[in-house]
């Protein structure tokens, strides 16, 4: 133990030493929690809209004052003819534009079906689909409120569970925790010990009386107290600034993460093995771990959308369950009862790859 502590001070001694590497290690969280946060958020706020009311009546003028008071959409324009809807559009001028007929006043107080018509700009197909299901919801909204029934007699009550305001934090929050925790544990160890290859300090540990295991564990434990604490701050970070409360476990949610930093430091370790340069270590970092964990994890695109092989390969990334644990955790508040085959999965894959880099050590320089 002694001469573990001992290796694990000087892997601290390292890494306190690079004031770059130190910047990377926290200053990168915080860039990201703050930019997937506010930054990349899909939540639709203030889009702006034309209005081309050909009935100028009270009750479309309350609709257009329902629809400007609302924080998602704000009036932008009042058009008098629809060629000029088209100006509006090539100019980025508005998003949507609501057209309310000429015989909406009169269908609206007789309790009929007062069609609109809702025009967006379908070069961005995501977020048009969202504009028109929150205008929908609006609409919807006011014929409830002036008691309107339409659509045979019923109009349907919307909900979305968990996230009812579709604020963007989250769904970009569980995936950032993923990506960063990847990325900084990967590429820290990926170049822990191929480091000592490159500088010629491989040998020194090699005739040292510590075995594979310590040195591997050795090189892990200064990352991963570091890891730890990145956690915690984008924790903080996401309760504080992004206003995403913690639904599940909080201690269930790092014992999780505890399993899935260690998973992906040994990534670093086994990748630092296999390789006799920094340079590729770190790009085989990137390119084999982070590509995948942002295509595959479920992260930016649904799985289930996927060819089967591609979801085959989907389920060997820790990154997706990792990523559905949290979702799970902190969006659902959810408990071991759903999760526990997730941890199942990423305790074995720790297992697996602790096993594999003890193996792949070499004890002996080529």
């Amino acid at each position: 133990m002694k001469q573990l502590f001992t290796f694990v001070r000087k892997e601290f001694y390292h890494v306190l030493r690079d004031r770059r590497t130190l910047l990377i290690l926290f200053g990168m969280p915080i860039v990201q929690v703050l930019l997937f946060g506010f930054a990349l958020s899909t939540e639709v706020k203030n889009t702006k809209i034309g209005i081309l009311d050909y009935d100028k009546s009270q009750n479309s003028l309350e609709l257009v004052s329902k629809i400007n008071s609302n924080q998602y959409f704000e009036v932008d324009k009042n058009l008098n003819a629809i060629h000029e809807a088209e100006d509006a559009f090539k100019a980025g001028q508005i998003n949507m534009i609501v057209v309310i007929p000429h015989n909406f006043s009169e269908n609206f107080i007789h309790g009929k079906k007062a069609q609109l018509q809702l025009i967006t700009d379908g070069t961005d197909i995501n977020m048009a689909n969202q504009i028109i299901n929150f205008m929908n919801n609006i609409v919807t909204d006011f014929y409830v409120e002036n008691h309107v029934q339409q659509l045979s007699g019923a109009i349907p009550e919307i909900r979305m569970l968990y996230n009812p305001q579709l604020k963007g934090a989250p769904n970009f929050v569980p995936g950032v925790m993923a990506l960063i925790l990847l990325i900084i544990c990967v590429l820290m160890t990926a170049i822990a010990i191929v480091r000592e290859k490159e500088t010629g300090t491989m040998e020194v540990l090699l005739v040292s009386p510590m075995k594979p295991s310590i040195i591997i564990l050795a090189k892990t434990i200064p990352y991963f107290i570091l890891s730890m604490i990145i956690l915690i701050s984008i924790i903080l970070l996401s309760v504080t600034l992004l206003d995403l409360p913690i639904k599940g476990s909080l201690l269930l949610l790092f014992f999780v993460s505890i399993i899935f930093i260690i998973t992906n430091l040994l990534i670093g370790v086994l990748i630092s093995i296999m390789t006799n340069t920094q340079q590729n270590a770190m790009l085989i970092s990137l390119v084999g771990t982070m590509l995948p964990t942002v295509m595959l994890s479920g992260f930016m695109f649904p799985i289930e959308n996927m060819p089967v092989l591609l979801q085959a390969v989907a389920n060997i990334i820790p990154a997706k369950w990792y990523y559905e644990i949290v979702k799970n955790i902190m969006i659902k508040g959810t408990g071991i009862e759903v999760i526990w085959k997730h941890i199942l999965v990423l305790t074995v894959s720790m297992i697996i790859l602790f096993v594999l880099a003890v193996k792949k050590f070499k004890i002996r320089l080529e």
